[in-house]
């Protein structure tokens, strides 16, 4: 086990600046996640901390170590890819096996760590099985054996789950992170799934344009989002903006909980609420007209647009009766609405 610590970290592609100035300490035994767009840079990142990109400046350390100049075979690591890596010709001992037998380990010891592997990822019965026997789950499940049994300083993966079927990548999220809780092994996870980055990281690293927008624990930048670019990245669906000029209607005591530089509202769609039958509700309220209703079970999420066009989602129980061109009034309390400057960032 190792901590990774990254210090102005840099990647340029000719004249394109991949990876502008990146800075981040990843304690032994976490669980950081880096998430962002396309384009954001974060498998680049990835492949950097693993030896598969060189650097263009900056320092990578791992346990300690310095790694800008090792190879990925010296840095201790092991990585799992989305495409499962897997050799098709080997059964999966063969390909558990593999890497180990490469660094000469005993036999006797290479038992046991495929033992030990198979019995935490259930996958005991398929160790004679080749991998177009399997199912995309157990693949991946061999792919995150083979990375296990090397008993590496930390972990890498790169997008493991996209592959996979919605109801597969739910399990797998629960696996991933009973596995790295039991080994305690560091481990640096690169998805665009918001909702699978909440799910498994201790903390979340959001990249944007290849800078660190936003470090925090999830629920951190959940409620606290740093920036607008975060405060719509994070959470789904994700915040609704509105400019302050056209955002609410607000009593003269009522203003003053806005900050005098704040030029955008914003608020998540489950704090805003329709106010029960003859009561007035509080703080602030917004009239919108509905587009559209979507039953996603036991609740529903309403789409409105507003007088000046913008659109906007809130939340509501599943058996709310909401007709198409209904006129509502919405309503959120103060604590729950957060407010940006012009360059997007927090003010409250």
């Amino acid at each position: 086990m190792a901590d990774i610590a990254l210090h102005d970290v840099r990647k340029k592609y000719g004249s394109v600046d991949a990876i502008k100035g990146v800075s981040l300490d990843i304690a032994d035994g976490e669980f950081v996640v880096l998430v962002g767009p396309s384009g954001c840079g974060k498998s680049t990142l990835l492949r950097m901390i693993a030896g598969l990109e060189s650097i263009t400046g900056g320092e990578i350390s791992i346990g300690g170590r310095i790694v800008n100049d090792l190879e990925p075979s010296e840095r201790d690591i092991a990585m799992v890819f989305q495409n499962y890596a897997l050799y098709p010709h080997m059964t999966v001992r063969q390909n558990l096996a593999y890497g180990l037998k490469n660094r000469n380990t005993p036999k006797d010891e290479i038992d046991r760590r495929i033992v030990a592997a198979a019995k935490a990822l259930e996958i005991e019965p398929f160790l004679e099985r080749k991998p177009r026997q399997l199912s995309g789950g157990q693949r991946q499940r061999v792919a995150m054996g083979r990375a296990i049994v090397r008993e590496p300083a930390a972990f890498l993966f790169d997008e493991p789950l996209s592959n996979l079927d919605a109801k597969l990548r739910v399990q797998m999220r629960v696996e991933i992170k009973r596995l790295q809780r039991s080994l305690a092994t560091t481990s640096v996870y690169v998805t665009h799934d918001q909702m699978e980055a909440m799910t498994l990281a201790d903390r979340l690293v959001v990249l944007n344009a290849g800078r660190i927008e936003q470090v925090g624990t999830p629920i951190e930048l959940y409620e606290k989002p740093e920036t607008t670019f975060v405060a719509t990245f994070i959470g789904s669906p994700s915040m609704n903006l509105l400019p302050m000029e056209a955002s609410a209607s607000w009593s003269l005591a009522e203003s003053a909980v806005a900050p005098s530089r704040a030029v955008t509202l914003g608020v998540r769609p489950e704090d805003l609420y329709l106010p029960e039958p003859n009561s007035l509700g509080n703080g602030f309220q917004i009239r919108a007209t509905v587009a559209a209703v979507e039953l996603v079970g036991a609740e529903s999420y309403v789409h409105g647009i507003l007088p000046n066009q913008q659109s906007i989602v809130f939340r509501v129980p599943g058996r709310t009766r909401i007709a198409v061109d209904e006129q509502l009034t919405v309503h959120a309390n103060h604590g729950s609405l957060h407010f940006f400057d012009e360059a997007g960032k927090r003010l409250n």
